[in-house]
């Protein structure tokens, strides 16, 4: 067999196969790029949650500072993270 077509078969195969392996890695990248949107999105929540339970918690020990402990403070604590998980409206 002639050198030259040995050397174009090699050529061929090997830019086919770094042709499917940079579309291999292309889609990963795309699929961890999504993954870390979402990542992003999920602690953008979480802040948001978090900063509204250190509002409720300080709500409630104003409450307990002025009225005392009762029962009814945990109550209402808990109250307004079940509604707000649930989707509902806060009384305000």
């Amino acid at each position: 067999m002639n050198d030259f077509i040995k050397m174009d078969i090699f050529f061929i195969v090997t830019t086919l196969a770094v042709v499917m392996l940079g579309s291999v890695v292309m889609l990963i990248l795309f699929r961890v790029w999504r993954v870390l949107g979402y990542v992003e999105d999920i602690s953008r929540e979480l802040s948001e949650e978090s900063a509204l339970l250190r509002n409720d918690v300080a709500e409630m020990r104003a409450r307990i500072k002025s009225e005392g402990f009762k029962f009814s403070h945990l109550a209402g604590l808990f109250s307004s993270r079940v509604a707000r998980f649930w989707g509902k409206k806060r009384k305000e």
